[in-house]
């Protein structure tokens, strides 16, 4: 018999969650696998922003959480079990049956990755749903063209340390990026490579736009809503481009939100504000892990982790994203030792 922990969403938070909005439980693994199916054991498994949004019990793009079920996300973990010939034990997998141990997977929800030209957690990160997401942004939903000004949000987070660098490559002439803190805002210019670095937490975000781009911005990758989307439109050139990818100044909120006051300024600018979901452009996958891992593994491409080792502290690095406290991507190593780090 096989047991394996998992969380559960113990109640619907009403504001910012809280640890007892989580519970701990221990559940029995299945012996016999049907046709089709794999036993993943997990050893890695990602906490998002978006999560968020799923705890509370309204329609939306993606189905609520239950109360009193496993939470489910990207994760990624060892075939130990297999009655899917395609799918091997002894491969490694990526699925959306995170937030547990063992997780019992369809074989066809199911994605062999190869660990021989990256990591196995380069695949939640870098060459995850959220290196897609800053390619799609910046090559679909707000395209940068050359000579670009750049402005990404969150930027030192999971999308945004990758999406300054794509920008890069795609041929913006400068990238300006806004972090929470001078530690982040100093790892912006030493690490990510951008021009320029907003500390919000400063104050005076419009100002310190103006002063990073005297001239306005082309294209801005928004995951943050709320002052920042209002500034960048403040800033925003005729014809500019704002991808909507997300808004984590807003997840917590208990009540309606206002939206930017300068709309019709991006009227004016003929800028286009477009809305983007990840799970649209999955069929991006193929081109940029093609054109990511050669990147990663020279050093071109620069990456950051921040790891929390075991299951039962999963809810505590899901609250630490919604908070800021990650550089890079937030990851949950599973079935290691306890403690965390950042590397």
């Amino acid at each position: 018999m096989t047991l394996s922990r998992e969380i559960r969403l113990a109640a619907r938070p009403t504001g910012e969650p809280t640890p007892a909005d989580f519970e701990l439980a221990t559940t029995e693994v299945p012996g016999e696998l049907a046709e089709g199916q794999i036993l993943v054991r997990n050893t890695w498994m990602s906490v998002d922003p978006y999560m968020r949004g799923r705890m509370d019990d309204v329609p939306s793009y993606i189905p609520p959480f239950q109360l009193g079920a496993p939470l489910e996300g990207s994760a990624l973990g060892e075939v130990v079990a297999s009655n899917a010939p395609a799918v091997p034990v002894g491969a490694t997998v990526s699925h959306f049956l995170g937030w547990r141990e063992y997780a019992v997977v369809d074989a066809a929800a199911a994605t062999v990755v190869d660990t021989s030209i990256a990591p196995a957690d380069a695949y939640l990160g870098p060459l995850g749903t959220t290196g897609l997401t800053a390619y799609a942004a910046l090559t679909r939903t707000a395209p940068v063209r050359e000579g670009d000004v750049v402005l990404i949000s969150a930027a030192a987070g999971a999308v945004g340390s990758v999406a300054g660098q794509i920008a890069r490559e795609l041929g913006a002439s400068r990238v300006i990026g806004s972090a929470g803190g001078p530690a982040k805002t100093k790892k912006l210019l030493d690490s990510f490579g951008y021009d320029a670095a907003i500390d919000y937490r400063a104050g005076g975000l419009p100002e310190q736009l103006a002063q990073a781009a005297p001239d306005g911005v082309d294209v801005y990758l928004d995951s943050v809503g709320g002052d920042h989307l209002e500034a960048a439109i403040g800033a925003i050139r005729p014809g500019g481009r704002i991808a909507l990818v997300g808004a984590i100044s807003t997840y917590n909120a208990t009540g309606p939100v206002p939206g930017p006051n300068n709309l019709f300024h991006a009227a004016k600018q003929e800028a286009t504000l477009r809305g983007m979901l990840v799970t649209s452009h999955l069929d991006l996958f193929p081109e940029w892990i093609g054109r990511a891992a050669p990147l990663l593994a020279d050093g071109a491409l620069r990456t950051e982790q921040t790891v929390v080792d075991g299951i039962e502290r999963a809810p505590e690095a899901f609250l630490g994203v919604l908070r800021g406290a990650n550089t890079g991507k937030m990851l949950v190593r599973i079935g290691a030792v306890t403690g965390s780090h950042e590397g």
